[in-house]
């Protein structure tokens, strides 16, 4: 059964479960059907079914959207430390992502799913000499995904708008997409969200509803807050994904405090896109 155009969802790995019933659980005390599930491996969000998790979600009754990767070795430490460890920026760690892609290309399919979304990496800027070897691990990304029928959404954030477009535009590659994350700008020191919203609009496959202050210091991590009490307005987002004729669902992320925290947080934010969207 299609997902209804914006569906409330929530992230699985924001609810910090281990166990597919657990998930399940979560989901029936937030009230909402639709999740985006993390492929699991032991940096992202592992799961104890194991090889059993994609049949253990799809007989759990609730609905999925699609599956996030996370690579191991990614460090969110600071925004320096993930420019240098995230995706595919490292050319000495691309071989064995590659692997690792292949292999949630592989869990993507398991879980009855065409969509998988992922962090590509800092892309190089246009003329910067290590763009060509980026461009081509993206194009390799492209081709497996094709071969596995399944479209690839690059997260937003830590490049411009405009840099993510032009790329998207030199690969040519017609099942590489967005996943719009206005937060992750703000968490990055990068765009305006709203401004940039129709330059990828074209492309845009799934979004990440959370909330996000800029930085007060340079170089440093903005802040991560409850979904509508930070700089990223949220309601004028949901607006607007309304306007561009945005079709998915609205998966909220949290990724900040304890378990308990985080369920309050995105309950709270259940409750606020529910405004958003009757207002």
């Amino acid at each position: 059964m299609p997902i209804p155009p914006l569906t409330i969802g929530v992230c699985s790995w924001s609810l910090q479960v281990t166990n597919v019933p657990e998930l399940k659980g979560f989901l029936d005390k937030l009230g909402i059907n639709v999740v985006q599930i993390a492929c699991g491996d032991p940096h992202h969000a592992s799961w104890a079914e194991g090889d059993a998790m994609p049949a253990a979600a799809r007989a759990a009754g609730f609905q999925m959207s699609g599956a996030m990767l996370g690579f191991p070795g990614e460090d969110y430490t600071t925004p320096q430390t993930i420019e240098k460890t995230g995706g595919f920026g490292d050319p000495a760690t691309r071989p064995e992502r590659l692997e690792r892609f292949k292999w949630a290309l592989a869990r993507t399919k398991e879980l009855g799913l065409t969509d998988l979304m992922l962090h590509a990496g800092f892309i190089p800027e246009v003329g910067a000499p290590e763009r060509k070897a980026f461009l081509d691990t993206l194009t390799q990304v492209a081709d497996l995904a094709k071969q596995a029928g399944v479209i690839v959404a690059f997260e937003t954030g830590q490049e411009s708008a405009t840099l993510l477009r032009r790329t998207l535009d030199d690969l040519k590659a017609p099942n590489l997409k967005v996943n719009f994350d206005p937060a992750n700008m703000l968490l990055y020191d990068k765009d305006e969200p709203l401004k940039v919203l129709d330059l990828l609009a074209p492309d845009i496959r799934s979004v990440h509803l959370k909330d996000a202050k800029r930085p007060t210091v340079k170089g440093s991590w903005g802040e991560e807050v409850p979904l509508g009490t930070g700089q990223t307005d949220t309601k004028g987002f949901v607006k607007a994904l309304q306007r561009i004729g945005f079709a998915g669902p609205l998966c909220i992320e949290r990724e900040v405090g304890t378990q308990a925290d985080r369920f309050r947080d995105i309950e709270h934010g259940v409750r606020f896109l529910r405004e958003c969207l009757a207002s």
